[in-house]
This record gives structure tokens, sequence and C-alpha cells, in this order.
């Protein structure tokens, strides 16, 4: 720093001191000027004469002095956030100088207070400086758009339930496709809706219509709770006795080809002696009926012997009397 000592009374400043004075003024005028710094979450755009120069990136950069090149620095690693609707708090409110309250009509004629956020990145810098004016109230106009849009297609209970979620996905795809149409020069990375409130005028009846919503919702769960107890296990029972008819089926069958290839067996033997088999026969069929422990009165077709036998597989008998 230069320490200028007070001429004294009755003489002049020397033109020498005038002129270095003069120059170390100009030099930090243009110092000052020429060197600006750009913060790790910037980026600055440089115009020479009003015109885009180019994009520089964070640290200490030079320009050409006295606003013939300018720069305009632009936060485009930050998330910048726009609220709609009720913010937390009047407060907020009134030092933003948002909107207190969206109402809007949905697609079964009900009001709705509806409050979101949305949050984007700057991803153009040039774009952003120079393509809009308005950029923020742009941004506040388009999404509010989008978002009535979206309301006013569905009925109130699925924008409080099940398509909830899908507003905010196509909400941010459709406020995406504008700002790309309009050169904003963002992206935007998230639509969140807070709040799906109807005014307070119905908000009893609203509340009634919620509970019988959740007992429906509550009673839905209970009966698949139930589905999927019982379904999987009466698919069971008919798949074991659908394996018990099978099994059934084949030991029928294989019992009637044994049968079969028994009779088949005993007519070829009947063919060869007749009298040998039928006796053999007889005596067959007559062991199987009278087979067990009691003795049993045998009658002939004369009806004139009375024949008390015993189980003749034991090879005993009794006497006629």
């Amino acid at each position: 720093m230069i320490n200028f000592t007070p001429p004294k009374a009755g003489k002049m400043l020397s033109p020498k001191i005038i002129t270095t004075g003069m120059v170390i003024l100009l030099g930090l005028a243009t110092l000052g000027t020429s060197v600006y710094i750009v913060d790790q979450a910037e980026e600055a755009v440089i115009t020479r004469f009003g015109r885009y120069l180019k994009t520089t990136g964070p640290g200490l950069q030079f320009r050409l002095p006295f606003n013939i090149d300018r720069a305009y620095i632009v936060r485009v690693r930050e998330v910048h956030t726009e609220e709609f609707g009720v913010l937390p708090g009047a407060a907020a409110a009134f030092r933003h100088g948002r909107d207190v309250n969206t109402s809007m009509l949905t697609g079964d004629l009900n009001m709705l207070d509806v409050s979101w956020i949305v949050q984007y990145r700057i991803t153009d810098p040039v774009a952003w400086s120079f393509n809009v004016q308005e950029r923020v109230q742009t941004i506040r106009d388009v999404s509010q758009s989008v978002i009535n849009r979206l309301v006013g297609d569905r009925a109130l209970e699925d924008i409080m339930g099940i398509e909830r979620n899908e507003i905010q996905v196509l909400g941010q795809q459709y406020m995406n496709e504008a700002f790309r149409h309009f050169g904003l020069g963002i992206s935007v990375i998230a639509v969140q809706l807070r709040g799906t409130n109807p005014p307070p005028r119905v908000q009893d009846a609203f509340e009634d219509v919620n509970r019988a919503f959740q007992d429906m919702n509550r009673l839905i769960n209970e009966g698949q709770q139930a589905y999927n107890e019982r379904i999987p296990r009466a698919r069971g029972e008919a798949a074991r006795l659908v394996q018990e008819a099978e099994g059934f089926a084949i030991e029928r069958k294989n019992r009637a080809h044994g049968d079969v290839a028994r009779f088949n067996a005993i007519l070829a033997e009947y063919r060869l002696a007749p009298e040998v088999t039928r006796t053999r026969l007889y005596f067959e069929m007559i062991e199987d009926v009278f087979r067990g422990d009691n003795t049993t009165a045998i009658i002939d077709s004369r009806f004139n012997n009375f024949l008390p036998l015993m189980n003749l597989s034991n090879g005993m008998t009794q006497g006629a009397r």
C-alpha cells in the first residue's frame, strides 16, 4: 500500500505523483475485473461483448477486464428444489413467496389439495443462462400444468392409493419433455407428492371414506391370506386323491391282466383234459366257499346226503350220518 503524504499548504501535487496514483488505481481496477473464482459446484459461462465465448470450470480464472468478458456463474452440481402447495409453515411460504394452497379437480370431480416438490439439476449452463428469461417461473408453470393434468385424469382413491407412484414417475417424464422443448437446460431428477388432502370443509367425510377404503383393503388382504392357506391345501388333497386313483387303476388293470392270463392258462389245460380240469376247479371252488374254522353242512342236489364237513384246506372231514 502506498501512503501519500499530504502536500504542504500552498504547494501543488507534482504530475509524477498524480500519474503514479492513476496507474496504480487502473491496475487495481484491471486486476479486480479480470480475475474471478469458480467454486467446485459451479461452472462459469463467459461472454465477450455479449456473445457466448466459452464455459470454464472450477478454480481461479481470468478474463478480459472492464466487462469486455462477463462471467455468469451457474451451480451445475447442486440439486435445486421447487415446492408447490402447502409448505411446512406459513413463514416458509411467506419467505419464498410460494403459493400456500393448490386445489385441483380429480377425474371423478372431487376437489383435492395437492402439494409436491420438484428436484432438478442444471445440465446445460449456456441454455440455462440465455434461452429462457423467466426460468424459475417457467419451471413452476410447467410443473403445475403437468400435475394438474395427471390428477385430472384419475379418480380420487387412485391418486391417494395405487397410482400415486405412477403420477410421480409420469410427472418427471412429462416435465423433462417440456423442458427439453423449451431448451431450459435442466433435468428433473425427482417429483415427490408430499400431500393429497381434501379441502378442510370435507375433511371429516373424507376421513370416513378413507377408513372405509382401509377396511376394504384389510378384508381383501385377509381373504387373500385365507385363499393362500386353503387353495394350496385343497390342491395337495386333490393331487393325493388323483395319485390314489391312478394307483388303484393300475392295480385293477394289473389284476385284470393277471385274471386274464390265469383264465387263458386254465382254458389251455381244460382243452387238454376237460374232466380233470373241471374236477380240480370244482374242488377249488368248494375249498374257497367253505374256507373257515366252523363246520358246514353240505346238501347234495338230490337232498339225500347231509355232510357235516370241516375246513377242506385242513384235510379233515366227518363221516355222513
